[in-house]
């Protein structure tokens, strides 16, 4: 009996149940995982809205290159205002006409009436004279320095260039020049190229005749390669203002007549009160 009762570590025969506020408690969500999850959602929301804000500005400036580079093409690719020297040079010589109008001036009738007159003076005279157009010069000095480089840049060798002809005319300029190969130059003579360059085409461009200059040098380069007279050019108008100013002549004239007018006026103030004076003491 004493053995049985003096044994400290006596298990109870039943296991008592969890209590049901413990599970309750666990199963309540914690305050911090609240808590971080909020912040979560506020930090996807507003990385959605940072995203949303710059799609939209990749978009606009899309939109706007886009816009920039269609309207591109229409000002700036093949208008004449910002064409240049450079691409008469390097497109070379025209092949179905004999016009290149990179100014822009000559109208569609004068461009005929030189293709017309040209290609019958090549037929005839195997001389072959293109006309050109320019706006402004920057790489040369003047229309004769450039008129040289496009017969050499056009026709490189004294073969290809020896019966061939260049006519350049600067609108901003008014100016123009005639060059050519040997066989072109001896066929025209110094003297129309010359009158030509100095008259109809700076005469002519000063007043913006453009067409009316280029048909006159055109028919006036032709009639002397075909021996014709010259119909010769315009003539420098004289734009001399009259001068308000007297001549030298004229003011000596001039002060001739005031000074008899002043004397005669002295000679009347002195000599009429006298005369009056002289019948009134006489009276008396």
């Amino acid at each position: 009996m004493e053995t049985l009762f003096s044994s400290p570590s006596f298990t109870p025969p039943f296991t008592p149940k969890p209590s049901p506020k413990r599970s309750l408690l666990f199963s309540l969500p914690k305050p911090s995982t609240s808590t971080t999850s909020a912040a979560a959602a506020n930090a996807s929301v507003s990385a959605a809205q940072k995203s949303w804000i710059s799609n939209l500005h990749r978009g606009m400036a899309a939109a706007a290159l886009t816009a920039a580079l269609s309207f591109l093409p229409a000002v700036g690719i093949g208008d004449s205002a910002f064409a240049s020297e450079f691409d008469v040079l390097n497109e070379g010589p025209p092949t179905d006409t004999y016009v290149v109008d990179d100014a822009g001036v000559l109208s569609r009738v004068t461009k005929s009436d030189l293709k017309r007159i040209f290609s019958d003076l090549e037929s005839r005279k195997n001389l072959r004279i293109n006309f050109i157009t320019v706006r402004k010069l920057t790489s040369k000095a003047d229309a004769f320095e450039y008129a040289d480089q496009v017969l050499e840049r056009w026709y490189p060798t004294i073969e290809k260039g020896n019966n061939k002809g260049i006519i350049v005319l600067v609108t901003s300029q008014k100016e123009g020049a005639i060059t050519g190969g040997p066989e072109f130059v001896k066929a025209v003579g110094d003297t129309i190229l010359d009158a030509t360059v100095s008259e109809n085409l700076p005469v002519l461009a000063t007043d913006e005749k453009y067409n009316e200059a280029a048909v006159s040098s055109a028919r006036r380069i032709v009639a002397a390669i075909d021996g014709l007279p010259d119909p010769g050019g315009p003539q420098l108008k004289d734009n001399k203002r009259e001068s308000n100013f007297k001549t030298r002549e004229e003011t000596e004239e001039k002060r001739g007549q005031f000074t008899l007018v002043v004397g005669g006026l002295l000679v009347i103030a002195f000599v009429v009160p006298m005369a009056q004076y002289y019948a009134y003491v006489s009276k008396k």
